[in-house]
C-alpha cells in the first residue's frame, strides 16, 4: 500500500491514556494515515454510528465503558477491524475479546513497526478478500454451524497446511490469535490435536 493510498484510510485510536492516543497518532499519521482519536467509548461510539475507518485501536482498560463493553455495544459485524490494545494481557482476555468479534489482540508494550504491519496487514487482507468471491471453500462437514465466519476462515487455513504465522499473515492477524481460534475450533469439533481436526473435516467432506 502506496503513502498516497493510506492517505485514505481512517485510524479510530480509542485510548484514556494521552500519552498513548498521542504516540499512536504520531506514529499513524507519519507512516500517511488519517487519525481521529478518541478519549473514551462514549464518544468513539457516538462517531462509529455515522462513520466506518478502516481500522479501530481500543483500548481494554478504561475508565467507566470498558474496552470489551464497548465492543460488545459496537457489536459483531461491525465494518472495521478492531485491534484490542492492553498492558495486562492474557489468553483469557484475548479469547473474550475475540469471541466479542475483536480483529486482534495487541499487548503492550509494542512497538511502532509492529502496530504499523499488523494494521497494514488487516487492511491489505480485508481489501483482498473483498476482491475475491467464494474465499472459504471447504466442504460442509459435521460441527461447521458451530463455527463463526472468522474460525471457518482460520481452519480453512490450517486444513490446507499453514502455520501459525501463515495463517496469521494470511487473514491479517497475529500468529497468537490464530492459536486462540485454533483451540476454540478444536473444542467445537472435539478435535484432540491439529491432525486430528483436520481428520475430521477432510472424512466429513470425503462421505459429502
Amino acid at each position: 500500500m502506496s503513502t498516497a493510498d493510506r492517505m485514505e484510510q481512517e485510524v479510530f485510536i480509542v485510548d484514556d491514556d494521552g500519552a498513548v492516543r498521542d504516540a499512536l497518532r504520531l506514529v499513524f499519521e507519519m507512516d500517511g494515515y488519517h487519525v481521529t482519536a478518541f478519549p473514551d467509548g462514549g464518544s468513539f461510539l457516538s462517531a462509529a454510528r455515522t462513520r466506518t475507518p478502516s481500522v479501530v485501536i481500543l483500548d481494554v482498560h478504561m475508565p467507566g465503558r470498558s474496552g470489551l463493553e464497548v465492543l460488545q455495544e459496537l457489536g459483531p459485524h461491525y465494518g472495521a477491524p478492531v485491534f484490542m490494545i492492553s498492558g495486562q494481557g492474557d489468553i483469557p482476555m484475548a479469547v473474550e475479546a475475540i469471541r466479542h468479534g475483536a480483529h486482534d489482540f495487541i499487548e503492550k508494550p509494542f512497538d511502532a513497526e509492529t502496530v504499523l504491519a499488523r494494521v497494514r496487514e488487516a487492511i491489505e487482507a480485508r481489501a483482498q478478500k473483498g476482491a475475491k468471491s467464494g474465499d472459504l471453500i471447504l466442504a460442509s462437514f459435521n460441527g461447521e454451524d458451530q463455527l463463526t465466519p472468522r474460525e471457518r476462515e482460520v481452519l480453512e487455513r490450517i486444513a490446507m497446511g499453514a502455520s501459525n504465522k501463515e495463517a496469521g499473515r494470511q487473514l491479517g492477524i497475529s500468529p497468537r490469535t490464530i492459536e486462540v481460534h485454533r483451540a476454540r475450533i478444536m473444542e467445537k469439533l472435539g478435535a484432540r490435536n491439529t491432525a486430528d481436526l483436520v481428520r475430521i473435516v477432510y472424512s466429513d467432506v470425503r462421505r459429502n
